[in-house]
């Protein structure tokens, strides 16, 4: 795969400190192992690096001792493990280390949020710093506008995977992607849940793909999956934590006309959603480019915020009347309000949203300018 520079790496060893853990976070198959092993392979520091689903590994972490890990260190500073998930009460494991162990560093990566966020969450309080990696953004492509706009419906259908820049052909590129969805994408999930089949899972992201800018009823899902409403809610959860799909809140100030109980979601990849419907079709073919345009925006909007490390809220808006905006950032004591247009049009704010927020700046987002906003 052609190692195209991360946008992490500029601000990666920011994170490294002595006694804390590094946690690099994403869903499978986005180039964590691939940054881990360049970062190694540049670094100064003396280090062990290990694999969390290797069975030695998982060996060596049942004995769980000051004296066993200050020898299994040595004179190394950095200990490094790939796919740490794998390790039972990891979370238990490190904090022992970064406790003990002098000036130890410690980088970790995971594909899910399951035993990485929530079990060593308590442990590891004040002892952790997370770092996403998601897949690739237009801005770690290093394209001019030519070159960006020439590849952008492309980007639309088969998304940002980065093994998928080693396939010339379409055909390539969805046989990437099936294999993608049925072998890795739901792997986590099946694993640490105990959940035993996945046709569930397909089928309610089938149903949220085709909800794309439109609010979400978790009753109706439930109906039509034909499972209670607190299933769909702990798979909708799951599928959260795997780095499959995303949750947006809908923003009030209190106003009666506001939309705040429902939300909407967004897939991470285009081309997971497109896979999961089964739709890989060019954009001429298809009737659906308006929500294409909105999921890829969102997603790339999300890189841009993790990888410029903004601290922002985001939500969108929507009254009764049927007035809405797709996103809008509160951020920096402001709010940010943003329309999305596959087709470039004139398009005023709301007027109950002017009137409402008359301090807020607002800016539809089309192919004409869409590369400043995502930082391309």
């Amino acid at each position: 795969m052609p190692i195209l520079s991360r946008a992490i790496k500029s601000y990666f060893n920011e994170y490294l400190q002595p006694n804390k853990v590094v946690l690099l976070l994403g869903p499978r198959r986005v180039g964590k192992t691939v940054f881990l092993n360049e970062f190694c392979r540049n670094t100064d520091e003396p280090f062990i690096k290990l694999l969390g689903e290797d069975f030695a590994v998982l060996e060596l972490f049942k004995t769980r001792t000051e004296e066993h890990f200050k020898r299994l260190m040595g004179s190394n500073t950095l200990l490094v493990i790939d796919e740490a998930q794998n390790i039972p009460d990891i979370g238990m494991c490190l904090k022992m280390i970064v406790d003990t162990i002098p000036g130890i560093k410690v980088i970790i990566t995971g594909s899910s949020a399951f035993d990485l966020m929530n079990n060593p969450g308590e442990p590891l309080t004040g002892r952790m710093n997370v770092i996403n990696l998601y897949p690739f953004s237009q801005s770690e492509y290093n394209e001019d506008f030519v070159q960006a706009r020439k590849n952008l419906e492309t980007r639309l259908i088969y998304g940002a995977y980065p093994e998928l820049v080693e396939y010339d052909s379409f055909t390539q590129k969805q046989e990437y992607l099936k294999a993608l969805v049925s072998s890795y994408l739901f792997r986590d999930i099946l694993k640490f849940e105990n959940i035993k089949h996945s046709d569930k899972l397909i089928a309610l992201l089938r149903l949220i793909a085709f909800q794309i800018g439109k609010e979400v009823s978790v009753n109706e899902l439930a109906t039509n999956l034909g499972i209670n409403k607190q299933t769909v809610d702990r798979y909708l959860d799951l599928l959260s934590k795997a780095y499959v799909i995303y949750k947006l809140s809908g923003f009030s100030r209190n106003l009666r006309k506001e939309v705040v109980k429902s939300n909407r979601w967004y897939f991470f990849d285009n081309g997971i959603r497109n896979t999961i419907i089964a739709n890989l079709q060019p954009i001429p073919n298809r009737n659906d480019v308006g929500e294409l345009w909105e999921n890829y925006l969102m997603s790339e909007r999300l890189k841009t915020q993790s990888y410029r490390r903004m601290l922002v809220n985001n939500y969108f808006w929507r009254t009764y009347d049927q007035q809405e905006l797709d996103l809008i950032e509160e951020r920096d004591g402001k709010l940010f309000a943003y329309e999305f247009k596959w087709k470039e049009k004139k398009v005023k704010p709301p007027q109950t949203w002017a009137t409402s927020y008359p301090d807020s700046e607002f800016q539809v987002i089309s192919p004409q300018n869409y590369l400043d906003w995502i930082g391309g």
